[in-house]
């Protein structure tokens, strides 16, 4: 009587508990910013939950971490019938739930839940154990552990809760079966006990009096470590690690884009308080007490909040982000705890302002409004390091927008306090008043196509539309003033030439996309710049349009939509990988010095494949020309940014080492005799990352590759001549794509013989 007694009073406390918990990360989520449209289409939002969860596919990077998790995950809800049978079994120990308590379906999936849970959760602890930071090691080492910066001893008492779960759900099993055979029981079987009747045999001769008392204990133990659960989780609303298998439900079914896709391409617009888009081209309507971007926490929209709740500190995120691999202050994971804390502090105190209305009392309140990055709640060096490139989205396992949280915040920082690094001024001035960020004239948008044996028509010179040829040509600010994208421009215009395309350019009527701008903060000037632009291409009548810049491929594909511009938008990957399957290109095939094929070793742009899915056709491309790819460890979905994306094209990077250094290492690695890359700021960010990388060779800071040749030296930026003899494998060559195909176009091509 003493154990039931005890068990009532257990649970009774621990559901209280709970719930209070539920309710504190209900109410603080509240807080939020309403934001439309994240509980529809429900049929659709129920079908992408279910794949997600059942079929774990965040983590296919991690296959046996992903069974251990899977079975970790089942069996918590499958063995919540024996936590039922215990509280029966503190009466009677023979007690079996009604109609189902010895239904052998039922018992085989406990049992066979209960060993792999015990499996998973057992290696889930050895690999804890095996990669958590440990306090006698430098920070540095530390830092390379995805556990680095999470409370540890949160992940102790879920692992421990778990572990002694499924040993008392087995144990039970045993004693069980034991009670049953000696009772003469029809159940008492192995085919009702097929993974404990084994062991539980072993208990047969022992007293009935005894097992009764064994089945006693183990159910009050099981009970008692449910309930203290319930109750450390309860007192703890922030304790991501365990609340994340109840809100993770919730988060995932919520997420951004209904059909699954990561939270990656487009940004979420800016929104007023509402909820609601905001126009900041038309000024004059806007109310003059409006805060634009996320400053204080209670900015955030409600799945922000809900994302920062659900954080489970895995640190997947943290283990594949750039910024944090190269010694740099940002941790998506931290962001998410900081931004947790913050919240969970300031939601009682938020609620009750609200409850007050507008009075003097509640507005002078100093728990309201509190600047994120000016209290310190988020250190401007971590604001700002981020490239947008998207890696903690695409990895993290409860589909957590970091990446639109950062900008939001961003934004409030640009916008409100003119608090952004000292670069990006001159940046959005040159954009402001020139239309690029570079500042140069309009005029010379067109100087890449001097000295070309054909003409480039211009829209609106040589043509009246751009209805009137295959496709628009959009160059770019890259493509037009950067020497080296240059190439690429002449590049992929030459093999549209030569493959009979018809196209024209905007010339000076192009102006930046404002994917700078926007990813630094400055939704203003972004929405400045789009709106030109979309005005531009719809007088001109574009429909279809292609692109050498990633992000201008990102912006004029996913984010004008917005804007009122909608059209055909391809990447010139996708466009020359077309032409090759047309039979309208054709290569010969690339010889290294040596005389055998060349070696190649491609880089995806994160904006190009992570935040747009295009993977194959670059690949393809190399493929067609005769060239030999060896991939980098980190390639496709994982791929490791270049450093350029966020507005950090603009930007110093004077923490740690030099995000595209880091990334040329590990291209040379490859002993690849070129590095091929999709993108005009990847191709500015990798040659400067592998002269550096030469340099550090050269002075002994770096080791160079077994299998590469180290006499090479690389050349500086700017324009070379074609005959120029091509770097070492050492020092490998970093080129556009479409330079490299253009080099390996088979002459004499008439495209007529296609």
């Amino acid at each position: 009587m003493v154990a039931v007694v005890v068990a009532a009073v257990a649970t009774v406390v621990g559901v209280a508990v709970f719930t209070r918990g539920a309710v504190a990360i209900v109410r603080t989520v509240r807080t939020g910013r309403p934001l439309p449209g994240r509980w529809g289409p429900a049929g659709q939002r129920l079908a992408t939950l279910v794949r997600e969860v059942l079929g774990h596919g965040r983590f296919q990077q991690r296959p046996v971490v992903r069974v251990a998790h899977w079975v970790v995950m089942v069996s918590f809800p499958v063995l919540v019938v024996t936590l039922l049978t215990g509280y029966g079994q503190l009466v009677d120990p023979r007690y079996g739930l009604p109609l189902i308590g010895h239904w052998a379906p039922l018992e085989w999936a406990v049992e066979a839940f209960a060993w792999l849970g015990l499996l998973g959760i057992g290696y889930l602890i050895v690999l804890r154990q095996r990669i958590r930071p440990r306090a006698a090691e430098p920070e540095g080492e530390q830092r390379r552990s995805r556990f680095f910066g999470s409370n540890q001893t949160w992940a102790y008492v879920v692992e421990a809760t778990i572990l002694l779960v499924v040993l008392a759900v087995l144990l039970l099993r045993g004693l069980e079966y034991a009670l049953g055979v000696q009772d003469g029981e029809a159940w008492a079987t192995p085919a009702h006990f097929p993974l404990t009747a084994w062991f539980g045999a072993s208990w047969v001769p022992v007293a009935p009096g005894t097992l009764e008392t064994a089945v006693l204990v183990v159910a009050i133990v099981k009970i008692l470590v449910s309930m203290a659960w319930f109750v450390v989780v309860g007192l703890l609303p922030t304790m991501g690690v365990a609340w994340h298998r109840f809100l993770a439900v919730v988060n995932v079914y919520a997420r951004r884009e209904p059909d699954g896709t990561p939270a990656l391409g487009p940004l979420v617009p800016l929104r007023d308080a509402a909820g609601e888009p905001l126009d900041l081209t038309a000024v004059e309507d806007l109310p003059e007490d409006l805060r634009l971007g996320v400053g204080a926490v209670e900015d955030l929209p409600w799945k922000g909040l809900l994302d920062a709740a659900t954080c489970t500190e895995c640190g997947r995120c943290q283990d594949q982000c750039p910024a944090w691999a190269t010694g740099k202050p940002l941790s998506p994971k931290l962001v998410m705890l900081a931004l947790r804390d913050q919240a969970a502090a300031t939601a009682p105190y938020v609620r009750a302002a609200r409850a007050a209305g507008a009075s003097d009392e509640a507005k002078a309140d100093p728990h309201l409004g509190v600047d994120l990055v000016a209290s310190g709640v988020i250190d401007p060096d971590v604001l700002w390091s981020c490239t947008t490139c998207g890696a903690c989205v695409q990895q993290c396992p409860v589909d957590i927008e970091h990446v639109d949280t950062i900008v939001d915040i961003r934004r409030y920082q640009t916008l409100m306090e003119s608090a952004f690094p000292a670069e990006l001024g001159g940046t959005f001035t040159k954009m402001e008043r020139r239309g690029n960020p570079w500042g140069l004239p309009a005029r010379q948008r067109l100087d890449w196509a001097k000295g070309l044996d054909f003409d480039v028509p211009v829209v609106g010179v040589d043509v009246e539309s751009a209805a009137d040829v295959d496709w628009l040509f959009w160059v770019g600010c890259a493509g037009a003033f950067e020497d080296r994208a240059k190439k690429t421009t002449r590049a992929v215009a030459e093999l549209l030439h030569a493959a009979d395309v018809t196209f024209a350019v905007l010339g000076d009527g192009e102006t930046c996309t404002g994917d700078p701008a926007r990813r630094a903060g400055n939704e203003a000037l972004y929405q400045t710049l789009a709106a030109q632009n979309v005005e531009t291409l719809n007088e001109v009548g574009a429909q279809r349009i292609v692109v050498t810049c990633a992000h201008c491929f990102n912006t004029i594909s996913r984010e004008y939509p917005a804007m009122g511009g909608r059209f055909e938008v391809v990447h010139h990957t996708q466009l020359l990988d077309m032409l090759v399957g047309e039979g309208r290109l054709r290569f010969a095939p690339g010889t290294g010095d040596d005389g055998t094929g060349t070696t190649v070793t491609y880089h995806d742009p994160c904006y190009l494949g992570r935040h747009n899915q295009v993977y194959e056709p670059p690949r393809e491309l190399l493929a067609a020309a005769g060239v030999t790819v060896a991939e980098m460890p980190r390639n496709r979905e994982t791929s490791f940014c270049c450093g350029a994306g966020g507005a950090r094209m603009w930007m110093e990077e004077t923490i740690g080492e030099r995000i595209g250094t880091v990334r040329a290492a590990e291209a040379v690695a490859t002993g690849a005799s070129a590095i091929a890359t999709a993108c005009p700021f990847c191709t500015v960010m990798l040659n400067d990352g592998v002269a550096a990388h030469a340099r550090a060779v050269a002075q002994g800071d770096r080791e160079a590759p077994d299998d590469a040749a180290t006499t090479g030296t690389q050349e500086p930026a700017g324009p070379r001549h074609p005959t120029d003899a091509r770097p070492r494998v050492g020092v490998p060559e970093v080129a556009d794509i479409a330079v490299l195909l253009r080099d390996r176009l088979a002459a004499p091509l008439d495209p007529r013989e296609a």
